[in-house]
């Protein structure tokens, strides 16, 4: 009995093994950082108003001229007259825009800012050129300022751009909410990512690791390169069109390069494999992302 459940234990285990083996165990690098979540949030500014001087000419009434004496606004002078019509409006108007001016400035401080999450992936034609582009990328990104990650996006965007040729395949998702939860949204995806493969290389907001005990396995038909890139940014992203295709590609890389410094929030770029050599073959591409759409 017990030598039966220890092969059923052997069994699972080697399986596991396995599947892990079949998908998800190539070389993979990653580079990024999420100090925009940490960044002060600046409130809208407050239009100056400079007060106009206090007249001191008589206020017109509607029969003026009239017996009556004029009525002079003058604080510290004359005996208390009351306030004409005119100057209750006014001050009923400066209140108005007082009160409207302290909602927005609540509203803002109480989290109702939007905040968009976006991931695009590209399957790409292998090459060492490509390989070695990334890894270099990775190496000299200033992961610790939000200029930094904002400059990750354009860069990478600007780099994958001109493999168009090699596009084979594509995913591209969105999520839109509250701000509160963008940084649950985009931790999720980035771990999500960061466990399709071996990490061999991870440069995360100035820390650098390499794992050089990796073995590289080299498959003879491997073809392809997956490259993923991760952005979080205040408020929304220009729309991509569906499906996605090669010009839908295009747009969603262009879309993410229109992030900047002041929106930025965290942003990350992954890419397997990264070991020198080492291809995903098409099975392996399909099976683990089946999601990806021919392009």
């Amino acid at each position: 009995m017990l030598f039966t459940i220890l092969l059923i234990l052997a069994g699972l285990t080697w399986g596991l093994s396995m599947w892990g083996w079949a998908w998800g165990q190539r070389s993979g690098g990653g580079v990024g950082g999420r100090g925009g979540f940490s960044a002060p949030r600046s409130l809208p500014s407050v239009p100056r108003v400079n007060p106009a001087p206090t007249p001191s000419w008589p206020l017109p009434t509607p029969t003026y001229p009239s017996p009556r004496p004029p009525i002079y606004i003058a604080p510290g002078t004359g005996p208390s007259r009351g306030f004409d019509l005119v100057a209750l409006l006014l001050i009923g108007g400066i209140v108005l825009l007082t009160l409207y001016m302290v909602r927005g400035l609540k509203r803002a401080g109480t989290g109702d800012e939007e905040a968009t999450v976006a991931r695009l992936r590209l399957a790409i034609l292998y090459s060492p050129t490509l390989q070695q582009r990334l890894r270099r990328l990775a190496e000299e990104a200033d992961t610790e300022s939000v200029r930094g990650l904002a400059d990750l996006v354009d860069n990478a965007a600007v780099l994958l751009l001109r493999e168009a040729p090699g596009w084979r395949f594509g995913q591209y998702e969105v999520w839109q909410g509250p701000l509160e939860e963008a940084e649950g949204r985009f931790d999720a995806w980035m771990s999500e990512t960061r466990a399709e493969f071996v990490e061999t290389f991870q440069h995360f907001e100035g820390r650098k690791e390499v794992h050089n005990d990796y073995r590289p396995q080299a498959e003879p038909d491997g073809r392809y390169i997956l490259a993923t890139l991760l952005l979080a940014v205040r408020g929304g992203l220009p729309s991509v069109p569906t499906p996605l295709r090669r010009e839908g590609a295009k747009a969603a890389l262009l879309a993410l390069t229109t992030s900047s410094p002041t929106n930025t929030l965290a942003s990350y770029l992954a890419w397997t494999p990264e070991a020198p050599g080492e291809a995903l073959t098409e099975g392996e591409l399909l099976k683990g992302w089946p999601q990806l759409e021919l392009l």
